[in-house]
């Protein structure tokens, strides 16, 4: 049996998000059997070219849905208000500009707080840490995100370590891109591990 068969992550994401944070754990997480759900929340504005009611879409220019690969094989569409934490195992927030949009909802803020208090994987990598510092749950904990967040981390409260990924409980953080192999090793490994 696959490692994550059976788990449900959700994929959070608004204008301007870092594509491949999106798209290399989705497919890696896919792989080994978990549902992916992926929710594009139209928050923010997208530059090339800002068009009203334009498809969330990357800073490289991938949108959500993923043209290339539609929803079925390796994800399906989700609305964030039909999310419930205790519906799902996991959360992931890709970085990009999308997390300082996605700071400013309070729907995604209280499924963030609801997924930490029952104990659910939260994943954050480059500048999402943003989210988890707006969610009020960052006090105390080690974490590492993009240079940018360190400050904010710092003064939230969170303990800032500069290593490619850091788990501490069931929070799960990366810096970059370059950190996405590791970042979902650790995600993977998570779901077997008690935190």
């Amino acid at each position: 049996m696959l490692p994550l068969a059976n788990k449900q992550i959700a994929m959070l994401v608004a204008q301007e998000y870092e594509d491949i944070e999106l798209l290399y754990p989705l497919l890696r997480l896919s792989e080994e059997g978990a549902t992916i759900f992926v929710v594009a929340v139209p928050m923010g504005h997208h530059p090339r070219p800002y068009l009203e009611n334009k498809p969330v879409t990357g800073r490289f220019g991938h949108p959500v849905p993923i043209p290339v690969m539609p929803p079925g094989k390796h994800y399906q569409m989700a609305k964030l208000e039909d999310l419930r934490a205790d519906e799902l195992d996991g959360l992931l927030l890709p970085g990009g500009f999308s997390p300082d949009y996605l700071r400013r909802n309070s729907h995604v803020l209280d499924l963030v707080r609801s997924c930490y208090n029952q104990g659910k994987i939260i994943a954050a990598i480059c500048h999402a840490p943003w989210v988890l510092i707006s969610a009020g749950i960052v006090k105390g904990k080690r974490m590492t995100g993009v240079v940018a967040v360190r400050d904010d981390l710092i003064n939230a409260g969170a303990i800032y370590l500069d290593e490619p990924v850091v788990r501490d409980g069931n929070l799960i953080t990366s810096r970059k891109p370059d950190d996405l192999p590791l970042f979902c090793r650790t995600i993977i490994e998570a779901f077997s591990q008690p935190s």
